[in-house]
C-alpha cells in the first residue's frame, strides 16, 4: 500500500509471470503465491480500498488467472471495445477471457483469494460498491470469473447485499434492499461494478436482477448521468425476446425523453439489442424516426438531426434549425445511423429517403467527416435499392480526388465505386487519376489505386472499362444463379447480426474478391503468354477475352461458394446443374 513499495511488489510478480511455463518452478511460484494470498484474506479491506494496494492486488488476481499483468481490459479500463461490443460490432473480450492469450495459471488460488476476500468483507459491502478502487479490484476479479457460472451465482448475489438466508433458500435478490441497491447504481463506482455484474452474470441471475431489482426502474436510471451506463449494459445483455419485451415497456415511448437528456447511448444499445434478438426492429426505426421529428414535417430532416445530434436538442426553436456548417458529427449519432441501415429496407424508408435528399454540399460535408463517412458507407452497403443509392453517389461527383487523399474518405470513395455503374466508376477513375501521383505517396493510396485498377485505366481505358462490365456480369449471374444472402433474408424479414460484423456483406464481399481476383489473373496469365511467344498480332478481341475470363471467375466463385457452405448433397448437385446450364 505504500507508493513506492506497491511497484517492487507488481514487479515481483511480473517476474514470477516469466516463469510460470517452467515446470520446475510452477510448484515454487504456486507456494509463493499461497502464502501471499493466505495473507491478504485475513484483512482485504485497506488493501482493497487503497489506491496503490488495489492496482497490485489486481496484478495479483491476473497472475493467478494466467492473464498478462498490465492487461487494461482486466484493470478496470472500459475503452471503445465495450462500446463495439454493445453496438454488436465486436464479439465480447470476455468470452472465453481471450483464451489465445491466457498462459498458464493458478486456478485454485484465483478461487481461494476471490472467496476469501468476499467472505472477509460482507458486512463491508456497502463501502466496497461505492469505494472507485475496492470496485476496479471487484470488477476484474468478475471479469476472470467470466463462464464460471457456479462461482458467480455465489459471489454476484453477495455482491448485490443478499445475505445469508436468503442465499439458502436460493433468493438471488434480496428485495428489501433492491431500492437502497438501485439508488447505489447512480455512484460512479457502483455504476461501473453493476456493467461488469450484468455483463458476466449467468442467465437465471441475469433474468432475477432484470424482473426483480431493475424492473420499472430503467427509465429513471437511464435519466441519471452514471446510471444510464448500467441500463445500456442491461440492454446489451439480454438474452432472450422476454427479456427485451420487458425493457422495451418501459423505454420504448421514451426515445425523444432520452436523447433530449443526451442519453443516446441507450437508444443505441436498444437498437442493437433489436437487431441481435430480432425483435422490436420496426418500432426502434419508427420511435427513432418520431423523436427528431414530428408527423408534420417531411423525412429529409431525420438524417441531419441525428448526424447532429446534441446540437439540434439543445436548440431552442427546434423547427428552425438547419445544417450546422462546419461542426463535428456526433460520434452516437454517426453509430446510431450506421446501426438504423443494417435493417432491411423496409422499415428505413424515411432515413433512405432523408440521406438521398441532402444537398449535395452536405453530403460532401458529411464525407469530409470520419463520423459522417461512416454512415454514408453504412447506407452504401445497407438493403437500400442501387438507383437510391447511386442518387447519392453522383451527389459527390468531382470531389472524389480531394475525398480519396484522405484516410476515411477513401473508404467511401471504394464504396461509392462498388456501388456505382460503369459510367460512374469511370467518373471516379478519372478523378483518381488526375492526383495518381500525390495519392500513391499517402498510406492508404496505394491500396486504394490498385482495388480501382486505376494504372489499368491510364493505359488501356477501353481493357478497363470491359473488365468492369466483366466483374459486374460475372458477379450478377452469380446472384441471379445462387441468390445473395441479404435477398434471402429479406424474403424471410430476418436479420441475422453476427456480433462482430454483418456476415452477408462480408460473404458478397469474398465473392467479389474472387470474380476479381481470377479475373486480374486471367488477363495477366494472357498477357504474359503473348509477351513469352512472341505474338505480334492477337486476334482475339478484348470482349472474347474478358466473356472467358467472366466464365472463369463464376466458376471459382461458385467452387468456393459450395466449398464453404453447409454440406448438402441436393443443393450441391443443383448448384452443379444450374453451373452447367
Amino acid at each position: 500500500m505504500d507508493r513506492s513499495g506497491s511497484h517492487v511488489a507488481e514487479t515481483a510478480f511480473k517476474s514470477l509471470a516469466r516463469h510460470v511455463q517452467d515446470t520446475e518452478a510452477y510448484t515454487i511460484i504456486e507456494e509463493t503465491l499461497k502464502m501471499i494470498c493466505k495473507v491478504i484474506v485475513v484483512n482485504p479491506l485497506d488493501l482493497m480500498c487503497n489506491c496503490y494496494g488495489s492496482h497490485v492486488l489486481r496484478s495479483l488476481l491476473c497472475l493467478c488467472k494466467g492473464v498478462p499483468l498490465d492487461s487494461p481490459e482486466f484493470h478496470g479500463a472500459k475503452g471503445s471495445k465495450v462500446l463495439a461490443e454493445r453496438l454488436n460490432l465486436k464479439v465480447s473480450h470476455l468470452d472465453g477471457n481471450d483464451s489465445q492469450h491466457l498462459q498458464q495459471g493458478f486456478p485454485s488460488l484465483l478461487k481461494f483469494l476471490v472467496s476469501g476476500m468476499m467472505n472477509c468483507t460482507k458486512e463491508d459491502m456497502k463501502t466496497l460498491q461505492v469505494d472507485q478502487y475496492s470496485s476496479l479490484v471487484l470488477q476484474t476479479a468478475l471479469k476472470l470469473l467470466a463462464g464460471n457460472d457456479q462461482e458467480l451465482l455465489h459471489i454476484i448475489p453477495v455482491l448485490l447485499g443478499c445475505n445469508k438466508e436468503n442465499l439458502a433458500e436460493g433468493k438471488f435478490i434480496d428485495m428489501i434492499i433492491a431500492g437502497e441497491t438501485v439508488e447505489s447504481m447512480k455512484e460512479p463506482a457502483f455504476s461501473h461494478l453493476m456493467e461488469v455484474i450484468l455483463e458476466v452474470a449467468p442467465e437465471s441471475l441475469y433474468n432475477n436482477m432484470l424482473t426483480k431489482l431493475l424492473k420499472n426502474s430503467l427509465f429513471e436510471l437511464s435519466s441519471h448521468p452514471c446510471g444510464n451506463f448500467v441500463v445500456q449494459a442491461l440492454i446489451s445483455h439480454a438474452r432472450t425476446k422476454d427479456q427485451m419485451e420487458l425493457i422495451w415497456e418501459e423505454l420504448g415511448l421514451k426515445f425523444a425523453d432520452l436523447l433530449g437528456m443526451g442519453r443516446s447511448g441507450v437508444i443505441a444499445s436498444l437498437i442493437a439489442a433489436c437487431q441481435r434478438l430480432q425483435t422490436h426492429e420496426y418500432k426502434c426505426c419508427e420511435a427513432l424516426a418520431t423523436a427528431v421529428g414530428s408527423k408534420n414535417e417531411t423525412s429529409k430532416f431525420i438524417v441531419p438531426r441525428i448526424l447532429f445530434l446534441d446540437g439540434y436538442f439543445s436548440y431552442d426553436d427546434k423547427s428552425s434549425w438547419s445544417w450546422p456548417g462546419g461542426a463535428k458529427m456526433h460520434v452516437m449519432g454517426s453509430l446510431i445511423l450506421q446501426a438504423i441501415f443494417k435493417f432491411q429496407s423496409e422499415w428505413i424508408q424515411p432515413y433512405i429517403l432523408s440521406v438521398t435528399s441532402m444537398d449535395a454540399e452536405h453530403v460532401l460535408e458529411a464525407a469530409q467527416d470520419a463520423r459522417g463517412a461512416r454512415v454514408i458507407e453504412a447506407f452504401l452497403a445497407s438493403d437500400a435499392s442501387t438507383k437510391q443509392k447511386r442518387r447519392l453517389v453522383v451527389k459527390l461527383r468531382g470531389h472524389f480526388g480531394e475525398l480519396a487523399m484522405n484516410l476515411s474518405g477513401s473508404f467511401t470513395v471504394e464504396r461509392c465505386f462498388n456501388a456505382g455503374n460503369l459510367s460512374l466508376r469511370e467518373a471516379i477513375a478519372s478523378e483518381l487519376l488526375a492526383v495518381r501521383t500525390e495519392l500513391s505517396k499517402t498510406k492508404q493510396g496505394p491500396h486504394l489505386l490498385r482495388t480501382l485498377d486505376i494504372d489499368r485505366y491510364a493505359t488501356k481505358p477501353d481493357q478497363w472499362r470491359s473488365k468492369q462490365a466483366s466483374k459486374q456480369s460475372a458477379y450478377n449471374e452469380f446472384f441471379v444463379a445462387f441468390g445473395s444472402s441479404e435477398s434471402k433474408s429479406t424474403k424471410s424479414n430476418k436479420l441475422l447480426y453476427n456480433a462482430s460484423m454483418d456476415t452477408s456483406e462480408h460473404e458478397e464481399l469474398n465473392i467479389k474478391k474472387d470474380i476479381d481476383g481470377s479475373l486480374i489473373s486471367t488477363s495477366v496469365v494472357d498477357d504474359t503468354s503473348s509477351e513469352k511467344k512472341g505474338r505480334k498480332k492477337r486476334k482475339r478481341d478484348v470482349a472474347s477475352e474478358d466473356a472467358v475470363g467472366s466464365n472463369r471467375a463464376i466458376e471459382k466463385a461458385v467452387k468456393n461458394f459450395l466449398s464453404s457452405s453447409t454440406p448438402d448433397k441436393k443443393r450441391h448437385n443443383a448448384s452443379n446443374q444450374r453451373l452447367k446450364i
